[in-house]
């Protein structure tokens, strides 16, 4: 069979490397980034950071693998359809923001209704995946956080109220909960003392990127923190969430952790509440504060914690 390049160009078909077909190729690759990057990949991959873990503990050890990527596939797709819907309702104010105003809606590289059916193919396929190979609870908080992200926090909370990121917070710590439910099909204080963690940390960790993107959001309407509260009243919220969040990983120590656990999520809470002090401190006395130095060392100490519970769990 011959290549098709060793075929003569005749007519308007060029042959393959021409410049129509390289443009062509660089279209469709260039379409289908715009699809991934409207599912949030980076969003994605820092939720599924607790759900593995999770999972180990709730097995006492290695759940079976097949499990672990039905999880981790439903998971992403639920996560990809949540945040791809999110960009269809928030395209109005996201092509006002320079966080977000380079996001496929904006600079229209995908339609919006195009936009819509992909979120609510990937939430179906996530769902029916859930379904048939975990069971009713873990497939329930599956569509459940589906649901309350866009129609709960996204649609209404976001815009509304200053709250957002408080209950917001629900849907983003519902990742442990579905990787406990998927290994035992119920839920445990320990799930629930590990969804506390994750709950918490949302709000020093979000609020650390609303301080730095404050006129983003203020210049879109949000009523964030940062857009409606001093920076002293947001700095003193950091130190607070960012306290129960390290007093919420304390208290699963007990609930069947071991010294590994307990040990990490000690020395890196300690650092997580000093790098917190150290920002409140900064606002305290009006200096220039780095809110993303906290947001970053926020996700090391996410990482950090969760891989402890997985080291736990085997051992």
């Amino acid at each position: 069979m011959s290549m098709i390049t060793e075929r003569p160009v005749t007519g308007g078909a060029p042959a393959a490397g021409a410049p129509g077909e390289v443009a062509r190729r660089s279209d469709v690759s260039a379409r289908i980034r715009a699809y991934v990057a409207l599912t949030k990949p980076r969003i994605v991959e820092l939720l599924l950071i607790s759900t593995v873990p999770t999972m180990m503990l709730a097995a006492d050890g290695l759940p079976p693998l097949w499990l672990v990527a039905v999880v981790l596939v439903g998971g992403s797709l639920a996560a990809g359809a949540a945040n791809a819907l999110n960009c269809y309702i928030d395209r109005d104010i996201d092509q006002v923001m320079k966080r977000t105003k380079r996001r496929p809606l904006p600079t229209h590289t995908v339609a919006p209704r195009n936009a819509l059916v992909f979120g609510l193919v990937l939430a179906a396929v996530s769902v029916i995946l859930m379904a048939v190979f975990t069971n009713w609870l873990a497939t329930g908080l599956t569509l459940g956080a589906i649901v309350y992200y866009d129609l709960v926090y996204t649609m209404w909370l976001k815009r509304t109220t200053w709250q957002n990121t408080f209950w917001g917070g629900i849907c983003g710590s519902a990742p442990v909960l579905i990787g406990w439910a998927a290994v035992t099909g119920s839920l445990a204080p320990t799930a629930w003392g590990l969804f506390a963690v994750v709950f918490f940390w949302q709000l020093p960790h979000f609020y650390a990127l609303a301080i730095k993107f404050k006129d983003d959001y203020a210049r879109a309407g949000i009523p964030m923190l940062p857009v409606v509260a001093s920076i002293r009243r947001v700095s003193a919220e950091i130190v607070v969430y960012t306290w129960l969040t390290v007093l919420a990983s304390v208290l699963v120590w007990p609930l069947g952790m071991g010294p590994v656990y307990g040990i990490t999520a000690l020395v890196a809470g300690g650092v997580f509440i000093a790098e917190a002090h150290r920002l409140n401190q900064r606002a305290g006395r009006g200096e220039r504060v780095k809110p993303m130095r906290l947001f970053h060392w926020s996700i090391t100490y996410l990482t950090i914690v969760f891989v402890a519970v997985a080291v736990d769990a085997l051992l």
